[in-house]
């Protein structure tokens, strides 16, 4: 990262309504932003970098000074509407404009398209029908005014490759399309949104463009310090809104404006009303999130829109990538994948593989090359025999299938795949990232530490391993068993600290864990200590039924069970002090939370895109949930309520509506008559006399399969 600072104003002539300007050059040199930083932070030659104190003192050294318009220039302002959706950019505005995942995304659409409301929704084409063209037409001249309809339909290309037209763009079914008001009333959540989405878009993209003009104005001045500055500002101003009436991309409506300037001339003079310095620090470029990956995929040719939300799907649950906020963040898993991949099986993995592959079965769809030969030509090779694999120059091809898995697994070295390098520490020692069976962990020499989750690949940095390598919190050894002689060992988790009776292996995957109580910590924890969490459950005693009651330590704190009956304890200590009088009487008293007073909630997320309701985070009977004030939906597994977004909260409680209210199973009704029973056997008779007859063709079908 690289720190900089910049001035920040706002000016007035006389009367005119203030603007505001940011200072862009000091004595005739441009001031440094952001792109002019390297990946080390060193700013490029010939600008200037200003820090808080010079900053500060230009502010003061303009105090009470006027500046004068040293230029005004004007330019004309045209933009041209998007075309129709498409399945990637159906997925990517989505994403933008709603804050759905590519999945979400898709299950409203799926929704929409089986319920006769949009067009086929997995397409790679932005092409309109005859049909729809018309229908968009008489749609704008009766809404928004014959003034905004073009003298002829636009016509939409594909710049993508290996786009397969099959279908035309995702728009509103029929010739007559539904307003989202109308859709809005009979469909529900997310359906409703994305059909609004669908409409407004495909209607835009049959208007007429954008127009305006775009004004940029430079303000120089001296400081009383001899110091020459110089101030710019831009703002565009719409003078006929176009397809904007309709659908602004990345916006949520047409908003007018981005600013508006006073009519300035060259040579007027403007008064400074305020100046504040303002610190910046470069970024690293943006991680893909869901939307920025399929515009990839997309530009690169990879997959087809039916699979894009799977790929996504798929590489989140293999934990190649987890989420922090919408971002996708890389596991080290995934370099360590992709290390093997690029090394030995790089044609596989190449961009162009997929597209080059769809253009190969394009060729079999149309008959100009057969698919058996192809297919042989890529699992053994363009020359390989199927029986020995050898090619026709008595040596082995090594660019087929067979050869790559079959032959060259034995010269991988697993090791040397599976190091990520991290660098070296201050006494020249390596540390390297691997990534065991159970995880990653951080080596050095023979010292192993666990990589906490939460950490990023690159927020691994040499002083964040050798922390991790010499801090007491990660793994440690407190001694053994007398039980069992297994080493109990306390590690920092995903959730938290705790012990473990021995280390996960193939003898024994599952080994016994207990969580630390909060006054516990890894630097003090001992073995007595992880002895007594690792009894638990504790069997407290047995009722009068003699039903068993325990006591437990939950992931949302100490209880108690007898059957399916539950109490809350008060402390983790009365998991070890609480005997059998003491839980019968906690089971006698009514559970908390009926009858009593509702707690407060915990936070405050924001409206929900939906109800509108504001969602709030709440610890229930059950554990934290959240709400709408209509909807209630417990959190996941792996949602912390400490860390829950207001786009995550949301999104459960979408899918919580979306499965609608439960139903209680309906009782089985005792059969009233039995003279039906003898047709019935009849009829499951005739149908096993049926699959009897069918069996053996099927047979000789699959034999026939086999052979081929």
């Amino acid at each position: 990262t690289a720190d900089y600072w910049g001035i920040e104003g706002s000016f007035r002539r006389n009367a005119d309504r203030p603007f505001g300007a940011s200072m862009v050059a000091l004595d005739g040199a441009r001031l440094a932003t952001g792109k002019d930083f390297d990946q080390q932070g060193q700013a490029r030659e010939g600008v200037v970098v200003l820090d808080r104190e010079s900053a500060t003192g230009l502010v003061e050294d303009l105090r009470g000074r006027q500046l004068e318009v040293n230029s005004v220039e004007s330019k004309p302002y045209r933009r041209r509407p998007g075309a129709p959706f498409m399945t990637s950019t159906l997925q990517q505005e989505a994403g933008r404009k709603l804050g759905f995942s590519s999945s979400r995304t898709m299950r409203a659409a799926q929704r929409l398209y089986e319920s006769g409301y949009i067009t086929y929704m997995r397409t790679d084409s932005t092409t309109l029908s005859g049909e729809a063209l018309g229908a968009a037409r008489k749609l704008i001249a009766g809404r928004f005014g014959s003034e905004n309809l073009p003298e002829s339909p636009r016509q939409y290309s594909r710049k993508v490759k290996n786009a397969q037209e099959a279908h035309e763009a995702i728009r509103p079914a029929g010739t007559t399309w539904k307003s989202p008001d109308q859709v809005a009333s009979e469909v529900q959540g997310d359906a409703a949104r994305v059909y609004d989405l669908i409409w407004r878009r495909t209607v835009a993209s049959q208007m007429i463009d954008a127009t305006g003009r775009t004004v940029t104005i430079r303000l120089v001045g001296d400081t009383s310090g001899g110091h020459r500055v110089e101030f710019s500002t831009s703002g565009t101003v719409i003078t006929t809104p176009g397809f904007r009436l309709a659908y602004v991309e990345g916006e949520d409506q047409f908003d007018g404006d981005s600013q508006q300037l006073p009519d300035l001339a060259e040579g007027d003079r403007v008064d400074i009303e305020q100046l504040e310095p303002k610190g910046h620090q470069t970024t690293p470029p943006s991680r893909y999130t869901e939307a920025s990956l399929v515009k990839k995929l997309e530009e690169l040719g990879v997959g087809r829109p039916s699979t894009y939300a799977s790929i996504i799907e798929t590489i989140q649950d293999r934990g190649y990538v987890w989420k922090k906020g919408s971002a996708l963040v890389p596991a080290f898993t995934a370099f360590a994948t992709v290390t093997l991949l690029e090394q030995h099986f790089p044609h596989l993995v190449d961009y162009a593989f997929t597209a080059e592959m769809e253009d190969d079965l394009d060729q079999i769809a149309a008959g100009a090359r057969e698919a058996v030969p192809w297919l042989r030509d890529f699992y053994f090779g363009p020359s390989g025999d199927e029986a020995t694999g050898e090619s026709a120059n008595g040596g082995h091809d090594h660019s087929g299938l067979k050869y790559m898995v079959s032959e060259q697994l034995g010269e991988i070295d697993a090791r040397q795949i599976n190091s990520i390098p991290i660098g070296v520490d201050s006494e020249g020692n390596p540390i390297v990232v691997r990534v065991g069976r159970y995880g990653p962990y951080v080596q050095r020499g023979d010292d192993k530490a666990g990589i906490p989750d939460d950490i990023a690949p690159d927020e691994l940095t040499i002083d964040r391993a050798v922390e991790l390598l010499e801090a007491p919190s990660g793994d440690r050894v407190l001694g053994v068993d007398p039980e069992t002689g297994v080493e109990v060992v306390a590690r920092a988790g995903r959730f938290g600290p705790y012990v473990t009776l021995g280390l996960p292996s193939d003898d024994n995957p599952k080994p016994r864990t207990a969580s630390l109580f909060k006054d516990m910590d890894l630097e003090t924890v001992t073995l007595d200590d992880a002895l007594r969490l690792l009894s638990l459950p504790r069997v407290v005693g047995t009722d009068d039924e003699g039903v068993e009651i325990t006591v437990q330590n939950g992931r949302y704190g100490p209880y108690l069970k007898r059957g399916k009956d539950t109490r809350s304890l008060e402390s983790e200590e009365q998991l070890f002090t609480l005997d059998k009088e003491g839980a019968l009487a906690l089971l006698a008293q009514p559970k908390r939370g009926r009858g009593a007073a509702a707690k407060p909630p915990l936070r405050e997320l924001g409206p929900d895109p939906v109800s509108g309701g504001q969602i709030l985070l709440k610890d229930g009977r059950f554990g934290p949930y959240v709400t709408d004030g209509e909807v209630n939906a417990s959190l996941r597994k792996d949602d912390d309520p400490e860390t829950i977004t207001p786009e995550r909260a949301a999104e459960l409680i979408q899918l919580r509506r979306e499965r609608g209210p439960v139903k209680k199973k309906a009782r089985k009704k005792k059969a009233t008559t039995k003279k039906k029973a003898p047709a019935k056997k009849k009829a499951t008779t005739k149908k096993k006399a049926a699959a009897k007859k069918k069996a053996p063709a099927r047979k000789k079908a699959a034999a026939k399969t086999v052979e081929q």
